[in-house]
């Protein structure tokens, strides 16, 4: 190759540095610096343990859970498509990043052609070619490498946030399955108390002591038990049946151990810390996500502004040609080739206009799909806050009705048994019992889930093991 050449080449390649991306700066947070209920976002040098160091084993710290959460991990589906979308992802990047460099190829060729003398005429040619090898003069090139990354990094944090609301709704799901073995056994207790009571209304009937009404009411509040046992009994069964899903198997031996012991009781999880870190929205992995695509964006502009400026590319060769097969790479037979070529878009209909203006259209979009995912981030973490706190309000109220409902039912037993109060009386009470009895463990339910829901609003903590997909 002639020496003048590469001092060309490399000048060129220098130039190519060039680049008519924006400058991407992340948008300003379009939300309050303070959440509704008046607790202020602080800096995370107030916490004693700041939440983003807070894994989900920390949070989740029963054995139980922990192993139901990570046989999802392992296990799910559609955490498995995820994983999948993030090797597509990968290798689009791969290509993209291969763009970058030459292509370099080898060929050998021959052809014989006869020739107007009766004859034929050979040609031989064999060695190595670059084709079409594009100089990234104005950035184009590198701009949709830059588009393909952030592309590949948003289908990673699409990951995280599939992770994150997995790892979620297990929690919920053993938390309500717990709950329907609570709710289970008050349903069983009370068809047995009630089933004995009927006995016993029923005896007093035989021996005159109770009226035919009082034994209808009996047979009423034994049936709506025996409704509920049967309306318990199919929920809990649909519950487990969710649960098997997103673990991918079913309970494990342990987990069921638990739900058939004899005072199943709910997880603890970790305290949250005091103070609230002020970039606590940008950590969540949905809202990374959108602004991975936001920076995708920003990238395409700068190959649609590359496309108004000309385009350099290479193809070179360097081998042998000979008229014979047995001479192609005797002394002599050697020699290169070098096409530049350069395309100077001038006219085409406003084809380029219209794809710059379709991408910064699309970026706009992008902008307004971040503003929204921190909007969204922000009601979330305001709703759960506010939520925990009359949550646990009503836990506390609901477990004080309990008591009093208990109290009255022993003493509208007594009442009845001493012919004081009429069976309506006994009745209610036995309703309004049972009813306490069941709004109490909803709101603990309620109340528990409420911790997991803020645990994801928040963005949680996802550093699970790295698992084989």
């Amino acid at each position: 190759m002639n020496k003048m050449i590469w001092p060309s080449l490399v000048g060129v390649t220098l130039l190519s540095a060039c680049s008519l991306m924006p400058n991407y700066q992340r948008p300003a947070l379009p939300v309050p610096d303070q959440w509704p209920d008046g607790l202020a976002a602080n800096s995370e040098k107030d916490s004693n343990k700041p939440f983003s160091d807070m894994g989900w084993e920390q949070f989740f710290s029963e054995k139980t859970l922990q192993d139901l959460i990570t046989l999802a991990l392992n296990n799910n589906r559609d955490l498995r498509v995820v994983a999948l979308d993030i090797e597509q992802a990968r290798a689009q990047l791969g290509i993209r990043s291969a763009d970058l460099g030459p292509t370099v190829n080898a060929q050998a060729a021959g052809s014989r052609v006869p020739t107007s003398n009766g004859g034929t005429s050979s040609s031989y040619t064999a060695g190595l070619i670059v084709t079409a090898y594009e100089l990234d003069f104005f950035g184009r090139v590198a701009s949709l490498k830059e588009q393909a990354l952030a592309q590949y990094l948003a289908t990673t944090e699409a990951k995280q946030t599939a992770q994150l609301s997995l790892i979620s709704t297990v929690a919920q799901s053993w938390l309500g399955l717990l709950a329907d073995e609570a709710m289970l056994a008050e349903a069983r207790q009370t068809l047995a108390s009630r089933e004995e009571s009927l006995r016993l209304v029923a005896l007093k009937l035989h021996h005159g002591a109770a009226s035919e009404l009082d034994l209808r009411l009996a047979q009423t509040l034994t049936e709506a038990a025996r409704v509920t046992l049967a309306q318990q009994t199919q929920k809990r069964a649909l519950d487990e049946n969710a649960m098997v899903l997103l673990l991918g198997q079913p309970l494990p031996p342990a987990a069921r151990a638990v739900l058939s012991g004899p005072n199943p009781s709910a997880p603890r999880f970790a305290e949250f810390p005091a103070g609230l870190p002020s970039d606590l929205l940008t950590r969540r992995p949905d809202v990374r996500a959108a602004e991975q695509s936001l920076i995708a964006s920003n990238a395409s502009i700068g190959a649609a502004r590359a496309a108004f400026f000309p385009r350099i590319s290479l193809t070179a060769g360097a081998g042998s040609a000979s008229s014979e097969l047995a001479g192609l790479f005797k002394d002599g037979s050697w020699g290169f080739t070098f096409a530049p070529q350069l395309v100077l878009p001038i006219f085409d209909m406003g084809r380029n206009q219209a794809n710059l203006d379709a991408t910064e259209a699309a970026q706009k979009i992008a902008l307004a799909q971040y503003e929204r995912a921190i909007q969204s981030a922000f009601r979330e973490v305001a709703d759960a806050l506010a939520t925990r706190s009359t949550l646990a309000q009503q836990l506390q109220a609901q477990t004080a009705l309990l008591t009093a409902e208990t109290e009255r039912s022993r003493l509208t037993r007594l009442r009845y048994d001493n012919g004081a109060a009429s069976a309506l009386d006994w009745l209610d009470a036995q309703r309004s019992l049972f009813s306490a009895k069941q709004a109490l463990i909803q709101t603990r339910l309620a109340y528990q889930q409420n911790q997991v829901l803020f645990f994801k609003a928040v963005g949680g903590a996802t550093t699970a093991p790295m698992t084989k997909m």
